[in-house]
């Protein structure tokens, strides 16, 4: 049997022990609920054109991001297998930023895979560290797999909209959502939103908006008449992209006073969501430029989104992703429908075929003295080969005389 004494000292070294466990986790975890918070970092805004006359946005769809370096790639070629992960994702990313140098990027879904991943938040983290680390102006768009882990739709969209630098909204302001009888609409979705850009320094559009951005949820997945489909833009978001063009259509009277011009088409404007509408399946019978190489995975439902684009006349082109194969821009009733083209290497592909971005590019119109409005629109794409090759350059919009 153990003396009296033996036991004494082993209780104390037992408390010791117990005492110093607690005290690291005091000092190394608990504490860290006592740090001040840090504050968003913000970019400068508002988004605005160049000294140059130019705005340049990345499109980057289907990042498919995972967890990094464990994550293994999809449909590469095998020799590239063994060395492929997500990080292959990251250096594409940071290599488009270092080429390019845009002023805005774009990410237009599926963002992270959800499935591959346990922790969304560090998923986003590590999916989006380039463009943060870049301190470059950037939103985001969801798409139909960015749910399927640790948070909802509605989590995601406050997450990335408080992340550094992230220009992205959950839904637009309480006073876009107010209807012409005072009250509130609903709006379906989340990440629906419009972002401005302002004239270029030191021109007479300095502090006007002159081209705009619109955000789009596309949704997920749901079922109609008991068939699983995709999800699909809702009239009450097209409501809302109704009111609010016909509110910046009002500015471009002040446009036209200040450039000292006769009336003119609606400022231009640029849409951005994850799944493509039915009518562009038509596509595949008409002239295109890029590759239509797999069939467009679209809702069942037609909502009537072309339509109403078509009514408010100032969207002219629009970026959508979810067909990570096809990476062409068709014309539907003078309307660019464009992808972005796969960027990530864990979403699926086709051995062989590069992972690419498209850039979009608008140009001001070169006044007397100074810079003017929109006078041109054109995009391209840039592939992940060794020299980042640069594909399919084409003028979307051109202003009329």
């Amino acid at each position: 049997m153990e003396s009296a004494g033996v036991k004494w000292k082993h209780s104390v070294l037992y408390l010791a022990f117990i005492y110093s466990i607690l005290y690291f986790l005091h000092t190394n975890f608990l504490l860290l609920d006592n740090r001040p918070p840090r504050p968003k970092k913000w970019p400068q805004l508002p988004l605005r054109f160049r000294h140059d006359g130019t705005f340049k946005i990345l499109q980057v769809a289907d990042m498919h991001f995972g967890t990094g370096l464990l994550t293994r790639c999809r449909d590469v070629l095998p020799s590239h297998f063994p060395y492929c992960s997500d990080l292959n994702t990251t250096r594409f990313l940071q290599n488009m930023i270092q080429l390019e140098n845009p002023d805005f990027i774009a990410f237009t879904g599926d963002n992270i895979f959800g499935s591959s991943t346990g922790d969304a938040a560090e998923s986003l983290l590590q999916a989006f560290g380039p463009v943060i680390h870049s301190g470059i102006p950037w939103a985001a768009v969801l798409g139909n797999h960015d749910q399927e882990s640790t948070m909802t739709r509605e989590e995601l969209m406050s997450f990335i909209s408080l992340m550094d630098y992230s220009v992205s909204q959950i839904n637009p302001p309480s006073e876009d959502l107010v209807d012409v009888n005072g009250g509130m609409m609903h709006i379906d979705g989340f990440g629906n939103y419009n972002l401005s850009v302002y004239g270029a320094p030191g021109s007479p559009l300095a502090n006007t908006s002159i081209f705009n951005l619109f955000f789009l949820d596309s949704g997920d997945r749901e079922i109609v008449q008991g068939i699983r489909t995709y999800g699909w833009i809702k009239e009450s978001q097209l409501h809302w992209l109704r009111s609010i063009s016909q509110g910046l259509q009002g500015e471009n009277e002040d446009v036209n006073h200040i450039t000292e011009t006769l009336p003119v088409a609606p400022l231009p404007a640029l849409a951005f969501f994850h799944i493509p509408i039915p009518e562009v399946r038509e596509l595949y019978y008409q002239n295109i430029i890029g590759q239509f190489r797999e069939g467009v995975a679209c809702s069942s439902v037609n909502s009537g989104v072309l339509k109403t684009m078509i009514s408010i006349k100032d969207i002219k082109a629009v970026f959508i992703g979810h067909d990570h194969t096809n990476d062409f821009c068709g014309n539907l009733e003078g309307i660019w429908f464009c992808y972005g083209g796969g960027f990530g290497y864990h979403g699926y592909g086709r051995a062989g075929l590069p992972r690419r971005a498209r850039v979009i590019s608008a140009e001001l119109r070169k006044g007397d003295k100074a810079w003017m409005g929109v006078e041109r629109i054109k995009t391209w794409k840039r592939l992940d080969d060794e020299n980042l090759s640069k594909i399919d350059e084409q003028v979307l919009w051109e202003l009329q005389p």
